[in-house]
């Protein structure tokens, strides 16, 4: 991410005042979209279990989100909403931290001017290629996160009692070799790429809008409004891509023996017929939109601390 800094060479200025920071560009450390996405999971973890069970739910299971949320609880504690947190936390480090630091990087170098940023096909095109390179890296954290999201909802027998994450990690490559590890990369991929694209550019595009044309300062306020939105259009974008990869990640090895992706699709569809696009669109945008809320302010406060330590002033245009 790049920040560009006029430098005052007016006589005005006061002798023996602090030297301007010189021109040129700045960029934000690689890991702050990753370690911004660490802290909104950390906030948004029960959302997302609640999701994932819905999505998964057997036909005797609550239907309901607030009948999901009182059934874990009931069954597992309150601590039972942070089942597999511990690969939630792993899957930002390595999903989050890759789509967004190629994004940044990438949005930087298309654009030097600060006041000339790139257009909407230009971060279009950015947000696709690093949303799949993420959705690749993440992977096999977010098949774990699946799995002991959804574990304890399974019969007892069934149940793969993972304790934490590295766990997980050295169980699934034992037991089922190193290929589970990319179980659903494709589905997951298409999800990354939609998730980036929808996320990542309306959030850009909306919080220019607030910025240039409504005449919003780069505050709080505007943050919160751009990541809103951001939030709503990625859900509605990633819902039917976010079942499928979550049917096939929490399927076991013997389940999903035989069975392709057309395979799945064609066994859903008789089930539950079209409905299952939007199975758990409310609560999925229940956590999506405050985990991106989450995710763009932490980020945005990454970014104001930063640059308070180097030295660096506000830029109201800056992305």
């Amino acid at each position: 991410m790049a920040v560009h800094i006029k430098v005052d060479d007016s006589p005005a200025q006061t002798a023996g005042a602090a030297p301007a920071v010189p021109m040129g560009k700045v960029h934000y450390p690689f890991w702050f979209g990753g370690s911004a996405s660490c802290c909104a999971a950390a906030v948004t973890h029960p959302l997302d279990l609640v999701k994932v069970r819905l999505q998964t739910r057997a036909p005797d299971a609550p239907k309901s989100m607030v009948g999901t949320f009182g059934h874990v609880v009931k069954n597992n504690g309150i601590l039972g909403l942070y089942s597999g947190l511990s690969a939630a936390i792993l899957r930002q480090l390595t999903y989050s931290t890759t789509r967004f630091g190629i994004y940044e990087e990438l949005k930087s170098r298309a654009s030097s001017d600060p006041n000339a940023p790139p257009g909407l096909l230009t971060l279009l095109g950015i947000a696709c290629a690093s949303g799949f390179i993420g959705g690749i890296a993440g992977n096999p954290a977010d098949v774990l996160n699946v799995r002991m999201q959804s574990d304890a909802a399974l019969p007892p027998a069934q149940r793969r009692n993972y304790r934490h994450a590295l766990h997980g990690l050295v169980r699934m490559t034992r037991d089922e070799g190193f290929a589970s590890l990319f179980r659903g990369v494709w589905p997951n991929s298409t999800r990354a790429v939609l998730m980036t694209a929808s996320q990542l550019t309306t959030y850009d595009t909306f919080k220019r809008l607030c910025i240039d044309q409504i005449g919003m300062g780069d505050s709080l306020l505007t943050h919160f409004t751009a990541s809103f939105m951001a939030g709503f259009v990625a859900t509605t974008m990633c819902s039917p891509v976010d079942v499928i990869k979550t049917r096939v990640m929490s399927a076991s090895a013997a389940e999903s023996h035989g069975h392709g992706l057309l395979g799945l699709l064609r066994d859903i569809y008789r089930r539950e017929g079209l409905t299952w696009v939007f199975r758990g669109w409310v609560p999925s945008f229940i956590r999506l939109g405050p985990h991106t809320i989450a995710t763009f302010l932490f980020l945005e406060e990454h970014k104001r601390i930063y640059r308070l330590v180097k030295g660096i002033p506000d830029d109201p245009h800056s992305n």
